[in-house]
């Protein structure tokens, strides 16, 4: 049972917020759910239960512990109460009501949450939502804000089903009571949720973590530490493929290159604001003998500030770009990370661009561009780009307090992105602290969603770590910084390739492109002979000796995802061709020697996603 976070904020539903019927189908069961556990588990305590993308969760605290093995009596509850038809009634009592309601039910957990929403919301009364049963009775009572079908009967009893407990503290709090969540799996017909099943577990054939152990990419150490990831050989070779296609798309979009330590003074991070606003995610400091607190760089920003300002510039040195595969330092909390997804050591696909104002559209609208060039090299299909808002609530706290340059730079952001034609969509109070930001979301090939690039605008830093330049007048002028990540971490990028491609990379990525399989001892030298010619072409190859069966050589090939296997036998070395098993494909074509070199140069070269032989 895995362990979460518990959210116990209530909110009321504001006119502007209506819930769709999906919301209201799985907000509801979740208290069908409910129901069926107090059925079923008279003691169990209750707490909150909303619906998610996928369906819902409950939490409970239970006197004892349930496992799976209890799920079939759950959902065999569940049906009889949908099958019911029960209604919904909302009540409104007082505060002071309707704790008593709880405390009389001894649910110490409502009667707390009635609590915090009168002192931190103010309010004096709050909801209940009844299930009435068939002959009129109080079947079920929860505190809520409502949202609900007209009655049970319109959720389908094959729509659902429980799919995993999962352990969440009490208000995120590790020092509270450790509650029981119960996920559901909740959708209109059967059949969809019957795909989505299909794709969990298609999800979990893909699930970076368990490829990357069978290919041996990256591992985790005890003796490291969480969340630092180790490179194996084979997996390096992917994260350094990845890189030399940015400097490669960098080089073209005129980027110079830049290096910097992993180290700096607290001093900086504080006269760029990161300390005032980020300290939570960075690793405490370091105090060295004689010298001022240091602290691992949690982004390379503040560094690529110090190089600017290294030099004078003028307005003919801009638009300046600098590119850094800096490592960065995140300290996440131990409970967060996830594989390659969350980790606490990264390296960023970094850059940043000092501009004018009146170069800025021009710059921002070309990392768009860089985006869209990425995402189909990667068949990145499905993608979405949020424009990431300030909220004036929050000016002086969590954004700087300029209210002026917020409202005119998030106009600056707007306007590129609707000359250029960009669809986008707007979120407030997700910005970063500094100025707007377009976020980018993707999802891979089973639906996992990922923020993947980013485009920040930064008004405030540059200004407040003495950045200029000379204008055309003669006249000392503050540029723009746009910091912009187009490949995210090589952590999070490869995780995501690992499940978009479910280990199976296109030529140019994968870790060992070609296995030689002489069929025979008497074959060995034409397998030398041609992995010499694959190796002089630059290609990545090993070979599989004859001292183990055919089948099982080839079953490793395809375990270990080798994308071109060459069986060697007497046909082939006679004629200088090589039978080429394409292992995603599982066809097997004889090929020219030469044919074969010429068509894999072609596909590493065009960087295709697609080998083309077989």
């Amino acid at each position: 049972m895995r362990r979460e976070e518990s959210s116990a904020t209530i909110s009321f539903v504001s006119s502007a917020e209506v819930p769709d019927d999906l919301h209201k189908l799985r907000h509801s069961l979740a208290h069908v759910l409910a129901q069926a556990v107090l059925k079923l588990h008279p003691d169990v305590l209750i707490t909150i239960g909303p619906p998610i993308d996928t369906g819902c969760y409950y939490d409970f605290l239970f006197s004892k512990p349930i496992s799976e093995a209890d799920f079939p009596a759950i959902e065999k509850e569940m049906r009889k109460i949908i099958h019911q038809k029960q209604t919904f009634r909302c009540d409104t009592l007082s505060v002071n009501d309707a704790k008593k309601f709880w405390k009389a039910r001894k649910q110490r957990f409502k009667v707390e949450l009635i609590d915090d929403l009168a002192r931190s919301e103010k309010v004096d009364s709050v909801t209940h939502y009844v299930n009435i049963g068939p002959k009129g009775e109080e079947a079920f009572v929860d505190l809520c804000c409502g949202g609900h079908v007209e009655n049970l009967g319109e959720i389908p009893v094959d729509g659902f089903k429980i799919m995993s407990l999962a352990g969440a503290y009490w208000r995120g709090d590790e020092e509270r009571e450790q509650l029981t969540r119960i996920y559901v799996a909740a959708f209109p017909t059967k059949e969809e949720l019957e795909e989505h099943l299909r794709i969990i577990e298609e999800a979990k054939k893909r699930d970076h973590r368990k490829i990357g152990k069978e290919m041996n990419l990256f591992t985790f150490s005890d003796m490291v530490g969480p969340g630092l990831p180790l490179w194996t050989p084979q997996g390096t070779v992917i994260v350094d493929a990845v890189e030399a296609l940015a400097k490669e798309m960098e080089a073209k979009g005129g980027y110079v290159r830049v290096r910097t330590p992993h180290i700096a003074k607290g001093k900086l991070y504080e006269q760029t604001g990161h300390l005032a606003h980020y300290r939570t995610s960075m690793f405490p400091p370091m105090q060295l003998d004689g010298e001022e607190e240091y602290y691992l760089k949690p982004m390379n920003c503040p560094h690529h500030h110090q190089i600017y300002a290294s030099s004078p510039r003028s307005y003919r040195d801009l638009p300046l770009r600098l590119a850094e595969y800096g490592h960065c330092y995140r300290h996440e909390d131990s409970g967060a990370l996830f594989g390659l997804m969350r980790v606490r050591s990264l390296s960023m696909n970094d850059a940043h661009i000092y501009c004018s104002e009146g170069q800025f559209e021009q710059e921002f609208n070309a990392v768009l561009d860089l985006y869209i060039e990425y995402f189909r090299i990667f068949a990145i299909r499905k993608y979405v780009m949020r424009l990431s808002l300030h909220d004036k609530a929050e000016l002086g706290k969590k954004y700087v307090d300029k209210p002026d340059l917020w409202l005119k730079t998030e106009k600056m952001v707007r306007s590129a992105m609707q000359k250029k034609g960009v669809s986008f969509v707007e979120v407030p109070n997700e910005a970063a602290f500094y100025g707007p930001k377009i976020d980018v979301q993707i999802w891979s090939a089973i639906g996992r969603e990922f923020t993947l690039a980013t485009n920040q605008v930064d008004f405030d830093v540059p200004a407040k770590v003495g950045l200029t330049y000379i204008d055309q007048d003669g006249k000392q002028q503050v540029p723009l910084c746009i910091h912009r990540a187009p490949l995210s971490t090589h952590e999070r990028l490869v995780g995501f390739l690992i499940e978009q491609f479910a280990g199976h990379f296109p030529l140019w990525l994968a870790p060992t492109q070609v296995a030689l399989i002489p069929v025979a001892e008497s074959h060995e030298a034409y397998a030398a002979d041609i992995a010499a010619q694959l190796t002089a072409q630059g290609m990545r190859c090993i070979t599989l000796p004859h001292t183990e069966s055919l089948g099982k050589r080839i079953r490793e090939g395809e375990t270990r995802r080798i994308p071109y296997l060459l069986v060697l036998g007497d046909k082939e070395m006679d004629a200088s061709t090589v039978a080429v098993r394409n292992v995603k494909t599982k066809k097997q074509v004889a090929v020219a020697m030469k044919e074969f070199l010429e068509r894999c140069r072609v596909d590493i070269t065009e960087r295709r996603l697609e080998a083309s032989i077989g």
